[in-house]
């Protein structure tokens, strides 16, 4: 079967994932193959050079890897290298993928490229662009691409990259939407780290140490089972067990108490920026003060 006999579908705007609707990125019209991930699920775009080191590979899997059991998605671009990685590691470990590629939707994938989108759409996955069917690739249409992988996700993490490249052009998109940008450090004379290491120098990114730390780093806490949920507590009793809370949180509990709000909600109706306010988060839910069964609304003690 080739990839012009499968179906797709055009979604207009009111029908794309939530983070995308939200976004001032949006595309007119989406054209996706296979089948869009569950409305709850969180994206999380890895991007990175199409030549990066020889030690990349493992380096994506164990980024990937550390996503499994939670309701992440993996948002790439289906180029060669740290996309293709990040894509192929998702799907060895079973977490859900979506590749936006820059072209028409039934243009043929060239490669070993083709293969692994076939991979994604078996795997329940998706192939998605906002070029009508037979548009061809183009060295414009890239940029345009990297704006709709920002779109998808909550985050981005810059996994390698050089100073130039498609990858900053994706981190600077998630800039410009006050979403959180992630970069994995790296030797400072390594062209392939460059990227990375800059934006982490001037203060842009937030740095992944250990790859098994991207979970935490990007405030995805593990899928809640209802035995294990956590057990809202008030305020009062916080005070009486002698747990203090920062300022911050205290703050953030206090203005959204009795309400559920998405993290995009907390963005648009605090000051505080989106790094922050997952570690406020975190403080929260570890105080019992939020919960968030499905990970994608939380839960302010009294909330239903």
């Amino acid at each position: 079967m080739t990839d012009k006999d499968r179906k797709y579908e055009t979604l207009e705007p009111n029908q794309f994932p939530l983070s995308l609707k939200e976004s001032p990125l949006a595309p007119p019209l989406l054209y996706v193959r296979g089948k869009l991930p569950a409305s709850d699920c969180i994206g999380i775009a890895m991007v990175g050079t199409r030549r990066p080191s020889s030690s990349a590979r493992e380096l994506c899997r164990r980024l990937v890897k550390s996503l499994k059991g939670t309701r992440a998605v993996v948002v790439s671009g289906l180029a060669q290298g740290i996309d293709y990685y990040c894509h192929e590691a998702a799907l060895d470990f079973g977490i859900p993928t979506i590749a936006v590629i820059a072209q028409g939707i039934n243009v043929p994938i060239p490669g070993d490229r083709a293969t692994l989108a076939r991979r994604i759409i078996d795997a329940g996955g998706c192939i998605m662009t906002e070029y009508e069917e037979d548009f061809p690739s183009f060295k414009g249409n890239f940029p345009a691409r990297n704006r709709i992988i920002s779109g998808l996700s909550r985050a981005t993490v810059l996994v390698q990259s050089k100073t130039k490249g498609g990858a900053l052009i994706t981190a600077d998109y998630c800039l410009q939407e006050n979403k959180l940008l992630l970069a994995v450090p790296g030797d400072f004379d390594s062209e392939t780290s460059a990227g990375p290491n800059q934006y982490l120098d001037q203060g842009k990114a937030m740095p992944v140490f250990m790859p098994e730390s991207l979970r935490t780093v990007a405030g995805l806490p593990k899928i809640k089972t209802d035995s294990d949920a956590p057990t809202a507590v008030s305020l009062s009793q916080i005070e009486a067990a002698g747990c203090n809370l920062s300022h911050d949180a205290l703050a953030l509990f206090k203005q959204f108490n009795g309400f559920k709000k998405t993290f995009q909600e907390l963005q648009n109706e605090c000051n505080f920026k989106p790094n922050n306010i997952l570690a406020i988060l975190t403080e929260l839910e570890l105080s019992g003060l939020v919960h968030s069964p499905d990970n994608f609304q939380f839960y302010f003690n009294g909330a239903t």
